[in-house]
């Protein structure tokens, strides 16, 4: 009995599932096991088909871990910006 393509073996989790060092470290080992050449063909598919909904789903994750950072940075940007513009500054204005 095959499996669907890109589903999950028996004991494997949903990559959806997986943290991000999760899929990393079960990315590591897919590609240690194909560069290994040990594989057989069809096997190293499935693996590579695992292997890019891992990296897929590594990647999204990093995409939204930076962009948590960039809504967390433009607030403190904004008020460093502010800060920036002290007494002197309206001072100089004021002079100029």
């Amino acid at each position: 009995m095959s499996q669907a393509p890109g589903s999950p073996a028996p004991d494997q989790p949903e990559v959806t599932d997986l943290s991000y060092e999760q899929a990393r470290d079960e990315l590591v080992q897919l590609v240690a096991r194909i560069e290994s050449g040990k594989v057989p063909l069809e096997e190293s598919m499935v693996l590579w088909e695992r292997g890019e909904q891992l990296a897929a789903h590594c990647q999204a994750k990093l995409d939204a871990a930076q962009a948590s950072l960039d809504r967390g940075a433009a607030p403190a940007a904004g008020a460093a910006e502010q800060a920036d513009e002290g007494p002197d500054d309206e001072q100089e204005a004021a002079a100029g």
